[in-house]
């Protein structure tokens, strides 16, 4: 009888496996050092410079800015007073109108039955009356079916009347909501003009002459702007094109949205620009404030604590902190009303950053092991085992 060997103890049997995870250990430990150096403790390497600025004299301009929209000033809907079937249109967007035009009809048959109804009742009550003096009666009763039966006639006019829409100012057809042998409902305040943009009504006018812009300002703005501030209008669809503009109207009463407060402000045009259409969208600038002949720095070289404000001089390659007061803060620069001259230079100190890149071990090193089993094969990790930094 044979006896088998006893087998290698397990350590010796695979000395390789404790080999590599030394291996994989120090690797690992070895990237962690590298990817903390070049990334640094926030992911972001800071990096500082300083240059310096003259201090000059000139106009300080403070704005304020927001999106708006082209409309006309002066636009009516004009609908009809008596419903009925449209059986006329005599007029389609882009129509220049007069005042006092023909628009539209509709069927005025149902009207005048009413009218002529109206006037037999009127003749008889009128009858009523002569009867009652004839016959030495009272006629007082009579005579107030008079009454009603002509406020009754002069209603059935107003409505025959009303089956024609005539134009209720002069201006362009921007609208012309409705077709022939639809229905068209009536209302005595159908027809109406505002300064507003028009629509609601079955045809709508506007003036396209006297355009105006409306914007919403936000809350923490509209406390700057009053009437007859120089503003700015802007055109994205007219290239680019600027008008100059002065504010009319600010709206006392906010306009909530969305949880955001706006007011509203309404401005009028020096000119109209060619191309300009009402709905278009402009963007607004507002001049709240302007000083003319000012010593000012960029807003960056300022330091400001409480009420102090503080600037840096540089003076024969000496840098000297130096108390200063403003006045207006413009968009990108401040006015100083004591503690600086033109020509002297102000420190601007700006701080860059470098990052490094988030995803690790590019390629998948880790985590995930080793793909296909215990070992590295071929040593090192598949697909890169290092991450990178980028400047």
């Amino acid at each position: 009888m044979s006896v088998m060997p006893a087998p290698p103890p397990r350590s010796l049997r695979r000395p390789s496996v404790a080999v590599n995870a030394v291996l994989v250990l120090a690797l690992v430990a070895g990237g962690l050092w590298a990817y903390g150096i070049v990334s640094g403790p926030d992911g972001a390497a800071a990096a500082a410079s300083v240059r310096s600025l003259p201090v000059q004299q000139g106009t300080v301009t403070a704005t304020v800015t927001a999106d708006g929209s082209l409309e006309s000033a002066a636009s009516a809907d004009a609908g009809f007073e008596t419903g009925g079937t449209v059986t006329s249109i005599a007029v389609k967007v882009g129509d220049q109108v007069a005042k006092g035009q023909v628009l539209a009809r509709v069927d005025p048959g149902a009207a005048k039955r009413t009218l002529t109804a109206a006037e037999a009742d009127l003749d008889a009550a009128r009858d009523a009356v002569d009867r009652a003096e004839d016959a030495g009666s009272d006629p007082s009763s009579a005579e107030n079916e008079v009454t009603q039966a002509e406020l009754a006639v002069t209603e059935a006019q107003a409505a025959v009347a009303g089956t024609t829409l005539k134009a209720p100012m002069a201006g362009t057809v921007v609208a012309v909501n409705g077709t022939l042998g639809s229905s068209s409902a009536g209302s005595s305040s159908a027809t109406s003009a505002s300064s507003t943009s028009a629509g609601s009504g079955f045809i709508a006018i506007a003036d396209l002459t006297r355009l105006q812009v409306t914007a919403a300002f936000a809350e923490a703005d509209a406390t700057r702007l009053k009437e007859k501030q120089a503003a700015t209008v802007t055109w994205n669809a007219l290239g680019g094109t600027r008008q100059s503009a002065r504010v009319v109207a600010v709206d006392p009463q906010a306009t909530t949205a969305n949880d955001v407060v706006t007011y509203g402000v309404t401005l009028s045009l020096d000119r109209v620009p060619a191309g300009a259409r009402p709905g278009q969208t402009v963007s607004v600038a507002v001049v709240t404030g302007e000083v003319t002949d000012a010593v000012y720095v960029n807003a960056a070289a300022l330091t400001t604590v409480g009420n102090r404000h503080t600037v840096t001089v540089l003076a024969g390659g000496v840098q000297q902190v130096r108390a200063v007061e403003i006045g207006l803060e413009g968009d990108q620069v401040t006015q100083i009303t004591s503690g600086l001259t033109p020509g002297e230079q102000v420190v601007i100190t700006t701080t860059g950053a470098t990052t490094g890149t988030t995803g690790g071990f590019p390629g998948g090193g880790l985590p995930g092991g080793f793909p296909g089993g215990g070992a590295a094969p071929g040593g090192g990790f598949p697909g890169g085992g290092t991450g990178r930094g980028t400047r």
